[in-house]
Formats: structure tokens, sequence, C-alpha cells
């Protein structure tokens, strides 16, 4: 029986001595027993010492102890634990084992291995369906890099693995990984979130800077596609190679910063690298004191390394993306008090009490209240909610897998780790308020927290400005009160190519999409908003302007009656009007007088009723046209002013036929053409024909002309119909004005007292002029037309009405007789004649109305008998036939005949001039005034 009881304790003690000998050869810092046991990949140490001299497959040493990796481990930790002392799991207690990869990928497989193995040993088979290790589920790793070859690994054994922070686009395709899971969204939806937070603040010119490794590949990759979507274009794209030693990873960053420096329009810098890279280039841009808006990944968003260092406020503004995040209720005072439970190995937590408490390997001193503190200072605690989660939904698959209720689990523990894949697919929890599920690529789609690092003393705190939330992949800024360091008077930076295409332009790309040129809309188009790619035609009834933002209705224009120049232009019509009225009552009070008969009272009066139809022509210039304005507007000038200027032909007719034609065979023939009412009406009838041609083949209407493309006027005015006809109307009327004058021209040396020469050529140049002037400026101002034509119209009128009516109407007032100042220019005029031979007998009528036949003129002993003279056709027809029948008074003469005396006389209406031959010349009538004035040869 004693020796029983030795051997018993003999095998105690053999059997204590393997296990510790076993414990020792394992990589497990941290590990506690349970049912079911979840292994962890947690990297407390950032760098492998031997990597680069390792020339034999020896034991890996690691140092740099990562304090956020530490606290994640702590969090799963804490979160096993109280689902152990929930009851979650009713007699099944979960356990865990901890081996630290060293943030590398081949110390993490050789940890995967260890995980995987069953006494010191992976077996290698051909089926792994029945593979039942002690470990039934992997955390971790922390990076992609080491997350994706682990994934790999684990795939043969369709082992399940759930990662917290591996971000990394290919991990989410099931046939390369098709036992992995993670409680983060992919980066396909980080990059888009990032290029969505870049755009936000319309910067579209970016710098990129990513590392070489399978995490980064993907990040930078599909970025850049995202980017090109959201219209933000690289500036330049630099890349870190992973492999490079300490010393080369320096010089690389000097090459990256230097790149960085000498872009300056590229105020932004797109940031995917590991935080202790991000470190190395902040140190470099500090000392070169260079600062810039820097956009972080998820890999260093949050990171102590980062928000830590040294200066890290020199740099500039710091935006990013992290998972969302969350509180683990208790789990503060877990790190304040930070023990370690009995019957648990945790070697990490030891060194880290040795590593910031001072105390040494050995120390037998409390070491736990310096550290305590610590970790909550220095850790963003709410980034490690994620170990909570993926815990949490282990414990959820295990709780179908095993079919626990209430009181028990009756599944089996040691089950094959793939059973727990199907689970894990399926699971769908409420947690924290927030339901958690994974979706068919084994992601989560919780989104992404906007963060901006904002200073806090000399180091940097992140706080949330906004949320990029999933499915709708929309990011939201919610913060406005936004603190920029980076730029002067707390303004929003700026980094573009180009700078933005204000409203009413829009871009013209070169080369790139984001570098361009702002070209103003033109006419008939409009942007109303920031660069746009291209303008929007007006709709319809709208126009603008070149560079123009909105399109408005055009306006209308016309002559509107209220506008200056209608109003100046009906002014003149009244006056017109007016003056017409006084002269047609002036004229018709003083008709019988001197001034009035010499007028010719019965043409001037067709003259005014001429211009009085002219004036109203100017009338319909005015106000909206229609067609039957504009057609009135031009009959009515045509007829009324033709009908006055063929009066005018009348007037200038009989004064050339009066004073001009000496030749009295010439005279006569020309005597026969003057039918004054005829010639008016012929002359205004050839008018009415043009005019009637030109009603029936092109008449005038409204112009329908487009306006134009460069005024936002309508320009509603008239067209002239058939050009043609316009042209010839007006010409017509220049044909009569240019007869009048050349026929007044002639008789130009007539005193003006006698004959209106003067006055009808004074008259017509004005027209003339007038029109002459309102050619070039009718073709050449389109817009102008209708006022330019009403101006002249009123020019002309008011040229005749002061020189034939006002003239007339003012002597007709000041006084009925011929003054001594009109008889002196009547004797001047009769001593200045060109004719030699021949004397002037100018016979005064204006004391007498009428001559009668009794009165006689004696030339050469020979007496004249004259008719009842009252106009020109019935004195020289009287005169010729007077001259018929002279006695003569001598005895020596015989009857002369009508040849005997070739006698000429002109005629004034009132005043006789009688050219005889030279010789004494006496009239026989008292009270009749006679003129004589004998000229010499020699004149």
């Amino acid at each position: 029986m004693q020796r029983t009881m030795w051997f018993c304790l003999l095998s105690l003690v053999l059997w204590a001595a393997l296990v510790q000998a076993d414990e020792k050869s394992l990589p497990y810092l941290v590990h506690a027993d349970g049912d079911v046991i979840i292994g962890m990949l947690t990297s407390a140490h950032a760098t492998v010492d031997n990597l680069q001299d390792r020339v034999r497959p020896e034991e890996f040493t690691c140092s740099n102890f990562d304090l956020l990796p530490f606290v994640r481990m702590l969090a799963a930790i804490y979160t096993i634990d109280s689902i152990n002392d929930s009851g979650f799991l009713p007699g099944v207690r979960l356990g865990y084992t901890v081996c630290d990869p060293c943030a590398d990928a081949t110390k993490a497989l050789h940890c995967v291995e260890h995980l995987l193995s069953a006494n010191g040993s992976l077996p290698v088979m051909d089926d792994y369906s029945e593979f039942r290790p002690k470990v039934k589920a992997i955390l971790g790793a922390r990076y992609s890099l080491l997350t994706i070859p682990v994934a790999k690994l684990l795939s043969v054994y369709l082992f399940p693995q759930i990662s917290t922070t591996a971000s990394a686009v290919v991990l989410s395709d099931l046939l390369q990984f098709p036992s992995f899971f993670r409680v983060i969204p992919s980066d396909v939806y980080q990059t888009e979130a990032l290029a969505q937070l870049i755009s936000h603040f319309g910067w579209n010119w970016v710098g990129l800077v990513s590392m070489d490794d399978d995490y980064g590949r993907g990040v930078h990759q599909s970025f850049l596609k995202n980017a090109e979507e959201a219209g933000v274009c690289m500036a330049y794209e630099e890349v870190i190679p992973h492999y490079l030693d300490h010393e080369q990873s320096e010089q690389r960053i000097k090459e990256v910063a230097r790149r960085i420096r000498n872009s300056p329009e590229a105020q932004v810098v797109m940031v995917i690298l590991r935080p202790e890279l991000v470190k190395m280039l902040f140190e470099e841009m500090i000392r070169t004191n260079t600062s810039r808006v820097w956009i972080a990944s998820d890999a260093w968003s949050r990171s102590g390394v980062v928000t830590t260092m040294q200066d890290i406020n020199k740099v500039g503004d710091i935006l990013g993306l992290n998972f969302v995040t969350g509180t683990i209720d208790g789990f503060t005072d877990y790190l304040q008090k930070l023990t370690v439970r009995p019957g648990v190995k945790n070697d990490l937590i030891k060194e880290y009490k040795q590593l910031y408490s001072g105390c040494g390997p050995d120390s037998l001193d409390d070491c736990s209240k310096p550290s305590a503190d610590h970790l909550v200072k220095n850790v963003d605690l709410p980034v490690v909610y994620g170990e909570r989660v993926a815990v949490w939904s282990i414990a959820h698959a295990l709780r179908e897998l095993l079919g626990c209720n209430d009181t028990f689990c009756p599944g089996e523990t040691d089950f094959p780790p793939y059973k727990l894949i199907e689970k894990l697919h399926n699971v769908n929890f409420t947690l924290d308020g927030e339901t958690k599920f994974f979706d068919k690529n084994g992601d989560f789609q919780d989104g992404y927290d906007v963060l901006m690092l904002v200073p806090d003393g000399e180091t940097r705190q992140a706080k949330a400005i906004g949320r990029f939330t999933l499915p709708q992949g929309k990011v939201d800024i919610t913060e406005k009160n936004i603190m920029w360091t980076s730029t002067l008077n707390n303004t929003e930076p700026e980094s573009q190519c180009s700078p933005s295409c204000p409203n009413g332009t829009f871009k013209k790309v070169w080369n790139i999409s984001c570098c361009y040129s702002c070209i103003p809309c033109v006419e008939g188009t409009f942007s109303d908003s920031y660069d746009q790619d291209e303008c929007h035609a007006c709709p319809n009834d709208t126009w603008s302007m070149r560079g123009w933002s909105k399109c408005e209705p055009r306006t209308e224009k016309y002559l509107r009656w209220s506008e200056p120049l209608p109003i100046a232009a009906l002014v003149g019509v009244g006056l017109g009007l007016v003056l017409l009225i006084i002269t047609f009552v002036c004229f018709a009070i003083y008709r019988h007088t001197l001034v009035i008969k010499s007028a010719n009272y019965l043409m001037s009066c067709f003259m005014m009723v001429g211009l009085a139809v002219s004036f109203g022509s100017v009338v319909l210039f005015m106000g909206e046209p229609s067609i039957h304005l504009c057609r009135a507007q031009q009959i009515m000038y045509a007829l009324g002013f033709t009908l006055c200027v063929s009066c005018i032909l009348v007037k200038a007719f009989r004064t050339f036929l009066a004073f001009m034609a000496f030749d009295p065979i010439r005279r006569e023939r020309l005597n026969k053409l003057y039918k004054p009412v005829i010639i008016m009406v012929l002359a205004t009838s050839v008018q009415g024909l043009i005019c009637l041609f030109w009603l029936i083949f092109d008449t005038p209407h409204v112009d329908p002309t487009p306006p134009s493309p460069r005024s936002m006027d309508h320009i509603l005015q008239c067209s002239e119909g058939s050009k043609v006809c316009f042209v010839v109307m007006h010409g017509y009327v220049a044909v009569l004005a240019l007869i009048c004058f050349l026929l007044a021209f002639k008789g130009r040396r007539v005193p003006q007292d006698f004959n209106e020469t003067g006055v009808i050529i004074f008259s017509m140049l004005i027209h003339l002029f007038v029109w002459l002037c309102f050619i070039p400026i009718y073709i050449t101002r389109n817009e102008s037309r209708p006022i330019v034509q009403a101006s002249a119209i009123l020019a002309s009128n008011y040229g005749i009405i002061f020189c034939l009516f006002v003239p007339k109407g003012y002597g007709a007032i000041r006084g009925e007789h011929m003054t001594e100042e009109m008889r002196a220019r009547l004797r001047k005029f009769s001593q200045t004649r060109n004719r030699a031979s021949t004397d002037v007998l100018i016979i005064d009528n204006s004391e007498t109305d009428t001559i009668s036949e009794t009165d006689t003129i004696s030339h050469r002993s020979v007496s004249f008998k004259l008719p009842i003279l009252r106009s020109m056709e019935s004195f020289d027809s009287g005169f010729r036939a007077a001259s018929t029948s002279l006695t003569s008074t001598s005895s020596q003469s015989s009857s002369p005949s009508a040849e005997d005396f070739p006698l000429h006389l002109n005629l004034t209406d009132s005043v006789f001039v009688i050219e005889v031959p030279n010789s004494p010349t006496v009239l026989e009538r008292p009270g009749l005034a006679v003129q004589q004035r004998q000229r010499s040869q020699s004149m």
C-alpha cells in the first residue's frame, strides 16, 4: 500500500515536471484553461529583433512593448471573464491562449502552428473534418499584413478566425478566405469614406503615401478608384516598401517628405502606413517645418504612437476614419486594478508592470499601483470595443452550436472547429443596444467614425466630427465648428490643382480631370453651381448673357410711351401740329394779302394736309408694333410727305416759268405743262402706286429676326418688308425734292420778297441732308431704326414749316402791303439785270386790287390795253391778246404785230414785271405806280 502511494506521488511529480517543461516550450505568454479555448494573436511587441540577421530557424526575440495591442488583449480577456461570470453558456467555461506574433507575419504563422498543435505537433491529414485542436477560434491579428497569411493557412483547416482591425479588401474573398470573419467593414468602404471625406471639403488635389504590403496595396488601389469617382486626383503617389530596415526606411521617408514639400498645391496628403512609419514621416516634416492636412487610415488614426509623439501639434491638421467605437462597462476599473486571476498565466501583465513601474524582474515590491492610471491615460480605450464584439460573436455562435438553454449546454465542447463557421455566419444579436451580424462576406457593416485629432496640450486627442454610415455609404459631418490649425484665421484649407470654377462658368479639363480652366458660359447657357462640367441650355422663353449663373426672360424693347425719346418725339409732333394749325388760321385770315397771295394759298393748304399726315405717321412709331401699325407708319409718311413735296414742286415750277424762261417759244411750251392740281395729283399718285405694290408683294411687318444672342433685349420693331420698295419710296421723294431744288435754284437771284426760290432751296436741302444722314444710321443701328426714321420725318417736316410757312405767316401778320424796303430791293434787282438792251417796267399792283381793261402802257407812242389779271395763265394769255390789238399814236407808225413788240412779262401774283425793248415807257393811269429804268448799252 505504501509502495503504491509512493508510486502515485512519483508519477504526479513526473507529470507536473513534464507539464512545466511543455509550458516552457510553448510561446504562450497568457493562458487560461477552459472547456472551449479561444486563441489570440496579440502583437504586444512591435519588433522582432533578430529578423534581419536570422540565418537559422532559431527562436524569435521581440522588443518594443506596445500598449494598444496589450490593452486589446486585456479587453478580450475581460469580456471572456464577463461571459463566464454571466452564465451565458451554462456549464461551459471559455478559456484563452495568447501568442505574440510581434507584428511580423512569419512569427504569426509560427504562433498559429502552436495554437493548432496537439502535444507540440501539428498533424498532417487529407481530411481535417475530425481535426479537434483545443483552440476552437482565433482572434487577430492586428494588421492585415499578418492576418492575410494567417487566414490563408487557417483556410486549409476551415478554422474560424475573427479580426477586429484587419480591413484589407482581399479578406472579403470567401474563395480565398472561407473561414475569415471581422467585426469591422472592409477597406472597400473605408476608401469610399475617405474619398467622400476629402471631396466633402472641396479638396481635389491630394498626395498619396502608402505601404508596399498586402494591406497597403489593396487600400491604395481601392482609394484610387473611389477617389476618381469622387472627382479627387492624385498630385503624386509614393510607396514605402515594408521590407526595408530602419536605416533604409528613414532614407525613403526623407525622399517622400521632399516630394510632399515640393508639391505646395497639394495641401492634403492621404497616408496609408503603420503608426511607426507615420511617426518617422512626421518627425521629418517637423524638422523641415512643413505642415499639411493629413488624412489617416484606420491603421493609425487613433494610434498613441502618433498622438503622443513630440511636437505633434506642428504637423498640421489630422483627419481620419476609425471603426465604430464604444464603451466597455467596468473595463476602466479592471485596468486600474489589473490583477491576474488564480490559475491564469499572464506574463504580459508582469512585463508591463516591470516596464512602467520601475520594478525589476526580481523585485518583491508592489508594482501594480504606479501602472494602473498609465493605461487609462495613454490608451484610447474606445478603440478596443471591437474585442468585446468579437468575443460575444463567438459566444453566440457557441451557444447555438452547443444547443444551450438557460441551464445547460448539451452539445459536445470538443467539436471540430469548422462547425463553428456556419453558426458565425448566422449570428444576429444585440449588444449595447445595437444589432450585430456578419454579412455574406463575413464582414460587419457598422460604418466608420470620422475623426479629427485636435490639440490637447502637447498631444492630440481623437474627436468624432461625423459618421460614415452603411449601407447608405454617405459621409455626414456633424461638427459645424471645426478648428483648423494649418491655416490662418481658422479658414478651411484649400487643396486644388485649379481654383474652383464659380457659377456662370464650366471646367475645360486639361490632361488631368482636376486641372482645368474656368470658361464662362456662352450666351443662352448657364451654370448655377461650382465646378460644372458643362453649361446648361436656357429653358424656353429665357436667355442669359456670357458668364451668367441663371436664365431670365428677355425684356421686350420698343419705343414705349413713357420713355424719354418717344416723349420727345411726341412733343415734336404736337408742336408741329400746333404750328400747322396756327399757320392755317393765319393764312385763312390773311389770304387776300400780297404775302399770302404770293405763297399760293391753295397749294399751301395741301402742303399743310400732307405735313399733318406725315406728323401722324411719327405717332405710329411709338408703342408695341403690330403689322397694321408697321404698314400705316410707312404709307402715311410716304403719301403725306409726297403730297407736300409735290405742292412745293408746283411752286418751284411756277417760279421757274415766271422768272427764268425768257425764250418766248420755250416758255410757251413749258407754260402748257404748268397744271398745279394735275402735277400734285400725278406726283402723289405715283407714290401711291409704289406703296400699293409694296403692300401687295412684301408688306411691312413686325421684324421676326431672333434677338441678338449678346443681348437680353428682344427688340420689337417694324421691318420694312421689301427693301426695294422701301428704297424706291424714299428715292422717289428724294427725286421730287431734288427737282424742286434745281427749279428753285434757277431763280435764286430774284428778291425773296417777290418769290419763294430761296426758302424752297433751303427746305429741300434740309430734307436731302437729313435723309442722306438717315441712310447710314438706319443701316448700321438696327435697334434704333424706329426713332431714327421718326426723327428724320420730324426734321424734314420742321424744315418745310420754318422755311415756307413761318416767314409767310409772320409777314402776313406784320403788314399787308409792300414796304419801302421791299421796293428798294426790287429796284436793286432791276438795276442788276444782265440784259443790256431791255427796259424793265415794274408795275406795283399792291395798292389796287386789279388792273382794269382801260389801263394802258405807252411805249414808243404805242398804248397797251391790259385785261383784268388774276393769275399767271390769265395774265399771259391776256397780254398776248392785248398785244395783237395795239394802236400806234404816231403818224409814222403802222399797226404793229405781236412780233414787233417782243415783250416778256413775269408775274408774282401782285407785282408785274414787264420787259420791253430799250425806249422810254409811260403808264397812263393815275394811281398806278410805274417805275422805269433804262439800261445803257455798256451794261
